[in-house]
């Protein structure tokens, strides 16, 4: 070899669970019907590990004359990662990647068959709101901890949508939605329908565009937190009634609703690919040649390690070959047709980085 590198990455090959009984075919078991493959992982992401695997293959068999070296990474443990120290991370940690910041990395683990050009920054949040118990016949002696929930989190979202708001190189990167914070599961006390509930969670994920620091919005968002916590009266508005308070001294004392936030995990950051590099030319320029058209696309999901990567040095660029609309569904499919186009790109690449 000359000089460089051309990667391939981000290809796991572990899967997320299936339920058989809610599937039309056995999802553990590879179904071919037409130009369809069936089973957990064809398209996230035992497609592309097979695509890679007999990419090498004609390498190995064809034997071409290579100026740059070729190189791809498989990932033991993409999807579950209560497993410590496994997986590419610890290949990142411990340097043995550092040799492919010479060329161009293709992390394979998107859909669609496009160049994505950006994901985000993800957060996972849990919003413990603490408040009394009472029977609810009596209203103006508790702290409703159901309604504070709800008042707090609009609160919070208000503030967050102000400090975050759209971003101007979202309209470059074509990104379909912006940063958001939302709530996607509630859960309480158990209790009777007479009574007021003393404690609620809420639950919820942040997703950040790359151009914001994930780390800035976390920290933001914990200042909401303790700023409420020393005036939680302010999000009384009234429109819930006159016994619907926060705060409240009564005959048996002086009580408070509480809120906390949780992390659930460490934030994932997200990635606005180099558009100037040559690892985005070439793809796209392969992707034109094999498809007839290149229509790049950002999503406000979110990839393990890429933004990580990037800010280390490394060239990182995203794409993939199956189906978002099957992504971790049942009777999840890729098309064949769409992994032999995607050998056909990658060819194109190791082509034009070979010349």
């Amino acid at each position: 070899y000359e000089k460089g590198t051309v990667t391939f990455i981000g290809s796991h090959l572990d899967v997320v669970p299936a339920n058989p009984e809610t599937w039309e075919r056995d999802p553990f078991k590879l179904t071919i019907e037409g130009d369809k493959m069936y089973g957990r992982g064809t398209t996230d992401c035992l497609g592309h590990v097979a695509m890679i695997t007999d990419l090498f293959i004609q390498l190995a068999e064809k034997k071409p004359k290579l100026k740059r070296k070729v190189v791809a990474v498989f990932i033991a443990c993409e999807e579950n990662s209560s497993i410590p120290d496994v997986g590419v991370e610890m290949l990142l940690k411990n340097g043995k990647l550092d040799h492919l910041k010479d060329g161009p990395v293709y992390w394979v683990d998107s859909a669609d068959s496009q160049p994505c050009l950006g994901t985000a920054s993800a957060a996972m949040w849990t919003l413990k709101c603490k408040g009394r118990l009472f029977h609810s016949g009596l209203p103006h002696k508790g702290v409703n901890s159901l309604e504070l929930a709800m008042d707090a989190v609009t609160h919070i979202q208000k503030r967050f949508y102000q400090d975050f708001p759209p971003h101007a190189s979202e309209s470059e990167y074509l990104f379909a939605s912006p940063s958001t914070m939302k709530p996607t599961l509630v859960k309480g006390a158990e209790g009777s329908v007479n009574q007021i509930p003393p404690w609620t969670e809420v639950q919820g994920d942040i997703r950040l565009t790359p151009f914001y620091d994930i780390a800035e919005c976390v920290k933001k968002v914990e200042g909401y937190i303790t700023e409420l916590n020393k005036d939680i009266s302010v999000l009384v508005s009234g429109s819930r009634g006159p016994c619907s308070k926060y705060d409240i001294n009564i005959e048996e004392g002086h009580f408070k609703g509480e809120l906390e936030m949780i992390w659930d995990q460490e934030a994932t950051q997200g990635i606005a690919c180099k558009l100037d590099s040559d690892g985005h030319t070439a793809l796209r320029e392969a992707t034109l040649s094999v498809l007839g058209e290149c229509k790049p696309y950002s999503i406000t999901g979110s990839l393990p390690l890429v933004g990580d990567m990037q800010a280390a040095g490394f060239d990182i660029q995203v794409c993939g070959y199956g189906h978002s609309s099957v992504y971790h569904g049942d009777n999840e499919y890729c098309s064949l047709s769409n992994m032999k186009n995607a050998l056909k790109i990658f060819t194109h690449i190791l082509n034009k980085f070979n010349k």
